[in-house]
């Protein structure tokens, strides 16, 4: 499935290149439709949602179906089972101590004689989160619940709606609901696509309009989000998933292999890049792909993402790895070497950095802690992961006595009329004239 390539190298180099220059790829005819279904949600607002579910996901649905009731709710709690329900619990108790250590303070200072300055860190009024339907429903994206909804509630937001797409019988899988739930979700609504995207945006009879929308999805979901930014906010705008493995001659090629394999079954455009230092590793990796892939169930997927978008690179020593590995900013970072604290401090560009053979980037996908919506496609150059400061949003205070006022006035009035900005400089100059 993938060459051994040697760096540095025109072939390396090249194989390189067409890895990081992969971004959101979308066609003339997505964008207008997208652009379609946003206005006519916006202007048909429930209508509009019922009509787009009818014809891609539920024949019969109804607009009383589009929010979950309370006993969809109860009847969910039944049907998961003690297992579930532990590690569910598991994991947003660790999420959310992990998001808690996020929470910025508002602060206030007296910088100068007369002067009260400082900020305020508030929560946004609503949030919505997109969760994806996954095979009609078939593989519910538990974890999609909980990296959005919990950082939303623990910035304090007050009204967190979810929206899924509905099964063919206008339901929403249990595992799904019960998550919500637990995350502290205030009402689920069901919706899928682009037109979910601009119910959360613009609002309609059923799904309240919010600020902020977070959350995966397809290309139509994730060029709703693009084009609604600036009148929401926005998390990312998310490519294709990626992983980035550097590894010495200590790593277990079966692992390496396993989770360069993880990533590719994600998508056919996934990457999955393994840079090392130790030929014989890129040999055994090579050979524990064939084996593994032959198992997988998404095998043709995989195959398919690493044929277009993998490397197995040899590297003539780690730190030219992780210079690297910097200038392609990955997704997912994963340092199977002996000693990996040695590096981490080399470490620049990366949406998440998994330390060691035992930390695998599926921990992090569902245990962990840290949030799981990553920048993809390079972006970790200048872009973080969804965090609490997502939901929050700093207000500025100012003020001054007349005293310190004065003290300003003439570097204020200086500064504006340079500008040209003539009626600034008077609103201080008129506050120096002497009251008759």
């Amino acid at each position: 499935m993938i060459n051994i390539l040697e760096y540095p190298s025109e072939a390396a180099v090249k194989r390189l290149d067409r890895i990081v220059a992969r971004d959101l790829a979308f066609s003339r005819k997505e964008l207008a439709a997208v652009q379609r279904i946003l206005e006519t949600v916006r202007k048909e607002g429930d209508q509009a949602l019922i009509a787009y579910t009818r014809q891609f996901d539920a024949p019969d649905f109804s607009v009383d179906q589009i929010a979950a009731t309370p006993e969809e709710f109860a009847a969910a709690e039944r049907k998961v089972d003690r297992k579930f329900k532990r590690a569910l619990g598991r994991a947003i108790e660790q999420i959310s101590e992990f998001h808690r250590k996020q929470l910025p303070r508002s602060w206030f200072d007296t910088p100068r004689p007369g002067t009260f300055l400082g900020q305020m860190v508030h929560p946004v009024d609503a949030a919505g989160v997109y969760v994806p339907g996954a095979k009609g429903g078939e593989t519910p994206l538990v974890s999609s619940v909980l990296m959005g909804a919990i950082p939303a509630r623990i910035a304090g937001v007050p009204r967190v709606t979810m929206v899924t797409p509905p099964t063919r019988d206008g339901a929403v899988s249990p595992h799904l609901l019960v998550a919500a739930k637990m995350a502290g979700v205030d009402a689920v609504c069901k919706a899928g696509s682009a037109w979910a995207i601009a119910a959360l945006t613009y609002g309609t009879e059923t799904i309240p309009k919010v600020d902020v929308i977070v959350g995966p999805g397809n290309i139509h979901v994730t060029l709703a989000k693009k084009l609604v930014a600036g009148t929401v906010q926005i998390d990312m705008i998310a490519g294709p998933s990626e992983v980035l493995v550097v590894a010495d001659e200590s790593a277990n090629a079966d692992f390496v292999a396993a989770d360069l394999l993880a990533q590719a079954e994600h998508d056919p455009r996934a990457s999955a890049v393994l840079l090392t230092d130790s030929k014989t590793l890129a040999v055994a990796v090579q050979k524990s792909l064939q084996r593994q892939a032959a198992r997988l169930a998404r095998r043709q997927i995989a195959e398919q993402a690493l044929k277009a978008y993998g490397a197995l690179i040899c590297v003539p020593d780690l730190d030219s790895a992780i210079d690297l590995a910097n200038s392609i900013a990955p997704e997912h970072f994963e340092l199977q070497v002996k000693a990996p604290f040695d590096y981490l401090g080399r470490i620049k560009h990366a949406g998440a950095v998994f330390m060691g053979s035992f930390t695998p980037e599926p921990v992090g996908d569902y245990v962990a802690g840290p949030n799981h919506v990553l920048p993809t496609a390079g972006t970790a150059r200048f872009s973080s992961a969804l965090s609490v400061n997502n939901f929050l949003k700093n207000t500025s205070v100012i003020y001054y006595t007349p005293d310190a006022f004065k003290e300003e006035a003439d570097d204020i009035m200086c500064l504006a009329r340079i500008e040209g900005l003539e009626a600034h400089a008077r609103s201080v100059e008129l506050r120096l004239i002497p009251e008759k």
